[in-house]
């Protein structure tokens, strides 16, 4: 049996979520690991894909740029009142141009458990490991 590359997953830590992504490339880590930030909040299959938001942002390197890929999706979350359920990026070098496909927050539907403040840099990490990219960091809620 093969395992599934692009995966999610969280972990403990304290008070706090730990969010960790895996993926066949840098870039479907990073999504993955958006995913795992966005099923804290609440469960993926309530979020439909109704309405798309542009995200980019930089960074000097990865670790970096993971924070503040996952940070500009909480601004963007925060700002319009959105969830998102899907995402697709483009890393290049130190830029990284993303979409996320969502909807406006409705609380008796998506049921949020969480608020998310902001990611860390807690056991924040970026590698590649025996041919699968890993993102992980902390999440403050």
């Amino acid at each position: 049996m093969i395992a599934r590359t692009s995966r999610w997953e969280h972990f403990p830590h304290g008070a706090d979520i730990g969010i960790r992504g895996f993926g066949a490339t840098r870039s479907e880590a990073f999504e993955q690991a958006a995913l795992a930030m966005m099923a804290a909040i609440a469960d993926l299959a309530t979020i439909e894909a109704r309405e798309t938001r542009q995200v980019e942002c930089e960074a000097p390197d990865d670790e970096l740029l993971l924070v503040e890929w996952l940070n500009a999706l909480v601004f963007v979350m925060a700002a319009d009142k959105m969830l998102f359920g899907r995402f697709s990026l483009e890393i290049e070098g130190p830029s990284l141009r993303g979409l996320a496909w969502g909807e406006r927050i409705d609380p008796p539907r998506h049921r949020p458990a969480v608020e998310i403040k902001g990611a860390t840099y807690t056991m924040l990490r970026v590698a590649r490991e025996d041919g699968v990219w890993i993102a992980q960091t902390v999440v403050d809620v």
